[in-house]
């Protein structure tokens, strides 16, 4: 079969996938596309998210690379509806196109409130906005520390009311209230706040409260972020909402301890009415000066009436006297009374009395006394008698274990110069002074000197044993 001539161009096959990829760029350039994110697991580990965007009917291969999805306001999540910014290319090696997604926005308000809606079931389901969770707010806070923006009509508002109730020390964390930096500032500001060392140069609050004005939901969706509501929930410091007009609701405010409708309405929930209670205090010190005038004056009625059933001083005494000065009236005529009657028992005992009636009385004494005295003579003398004795004895004990004994039997004591005895001879050197004692009196001596050699001792002749007899002779009678 003849070969057919042709003239039409061979091209290979990366030539033609990057023809189809340069003409699909040119004209896809920038799209939005609407769809479901579907196949999302979460950022790869080189930092790039890959998911599959649908509809009902066909589906397209997303991707968003790493430094697009720091800067994304919407992260991607399984489900969601979304509105995709980006620019359509092509994936050669497997002659696919594919989407990479610059910005993602939620697929209208609806799609905002379901996710809203879903996020609010979770953190629920952990207890976060639980009741027993939120705690009374501080009645007079010292310290209030707001977060918001600082070049906002919110703060100047809420200023404002603070001053016109009860003007109090306010702290302004500032940060962004919309964008995509909006949820790490404001979560970063009440952990911060959280910080605050309680001495420090920074006066820790005791209240804080998290504001923003009115917007859409897209406005708003930074206090809806999971990490600003878990930020609020694990706050040590009570917090007040008030993000948002009164029908805007975002999910801090289930997390907080009290969402006010408005900042304004915040700033009135922080502090009460200065002049209100300086108004309750003067009441109250008024009511408590009449309480005490009431009471003072009942006690003073009470104390009268008292003093008008007591009797008379004057009457008291009244009677004491009167007898006083009848006895004092009837005290002589007593007195002669008592002394005749005396007298007249005197001479009656007087009449009874003889000297043989002394004398008898006398006699029956003596021989009651005499046999007490015979007998009482001779046992005083024992007494006296085994005292003395017993004096003797110890007196001979004395003198028996006295040194003065011991010296009596050849001994000696040797003592040093100034007097203190010399225990033995290493307490001496040559030349040392001493001084013998004997029984009959004291020679000084000195150790090692003298010219003549010492003499030979004098041979001692053995005694001859004393018999008993002796030796009781000599000794001492302890007894």
């Amino acid at each position: 079969m003849p070969e057919q001539l042709t003239n039409a161009a061979e091209y290979t096959v990366s030539e033609i996938a990057q023809a189809v990829r340069r003409t699909v760029e040119e004209n896809f350039d920038y799209v939005r596309v609407r769809g479901e994110i579907s196949g999302y697991r979460g950022q790869h580990s080189s930092g790039h998210a890959y998911f599959t965007l649908k509809d009902a009917d066909a589906s397209i291969d997303a991707v968003v690379w790493r430094g697009s999805f720091a800067r994304l306001a919407f992260k991607p999540e399984e489900g969601l509806e979304i509105i995709a910014s980006g620019r359509l290319t092509t994936f050669p090696r497997s002659s696919k196109y594919q989407i990479v997604i610059e910005n993602i926005e939620p697929a209208g308000a609806g799609a905002l409130m379901a996710l809203v809606e879903e996020r609010r079931k979770k953190l629920a389901a952990e207890g976060l906005f639980a009741k027993e969770r939120k705690r009374p707010l501080p009645y007079l806070p010292r310290v209030i520390g707001v977060v918001t923006s600082p070049t906002g009509a919110v703060i100047r508002d809420i200023l404002h009311r603070l001053e016109d109730r009860f003007p109090t020390h306010v702290v302004v964390w500032p940060v962004r209230v919309q964008g995509d930096t909006c949820a790490p500032e404001v979560a970063a500001a009440i952990a911060g706040f959280n910080a605050l060392p309680e001495d420090g140069p920074i006066a820790r609050p005791d209240l804080l409260i998290v504001a923003r004005g009115g917007g859409s939901i897209e406005d708003l969706w930074g206090f809806n972020e999971e990490m600003v509501v878990r930020a609020v929930a694990a706050s040590r410091i009570p917090i007040i909402s008030a993000v948002g007009h009164e029908t805007d609701t975002t999910l801090i405010d289930y997390a907080a301890d009290m969402r006010a409708p408005t900042p304004t309405a915040a700033a009135e929930a922080a502090v009460p009415v200065r002049s209100e209670l300086i108004a309750y205090v003067d009441d109250q010190g008024a009511r408590q000066r009449m309480a005490a005038r009431r009471i003072l004056s009942n006690y003073r009625d009470r104390l009268r009436a008292a003093a008008a059933g007591l009797p008379r001083p004057a009457d008291l005494i009244a009677t004491a006297q009167q007898r006083l000065d009848h006895a004092s009236s009837n005290l002589l005529a007593a007195l002669r009374h008592a002394k005749q009657i005396k007298e007249i028992q005197l001479a009656r005992v007087t009449s009874r009395l003889s000297l043989s009636t002394l004398e008898a009385t006398v006699h029956r004494a003596r021989l009651r006394f005499d046999p007490v005295a015979a007998r009482a003579e001779p046992a005083f003398r024992r007494m006296v008698s085994d005292r003395r004795l017993r004096v003797d004895n110890l007196g001979k004990l004395l003198l028996t274990l006295g040194y003065k004994s011991v010296l009596a039997r050849g001994y000696a004591i040797v003592k040093d110069a100034e007097g203190e005895l010399v225990r033995g001879k290493q307490f001496l050197a040559e030349g040392d002074a001493l001084r013998i004692e004997f029984a009959d009196g004291e020679v000084p001596a000195v150790v090692g000197e003298g010219g003549n050699p010492p003499r030979p001792l004098p041979s001692v002749k053995p005694k001859k044993p004393r018999s008993s007899q002796e030796r009781d002779d000599e000794q001492p009678d302890l007894f």
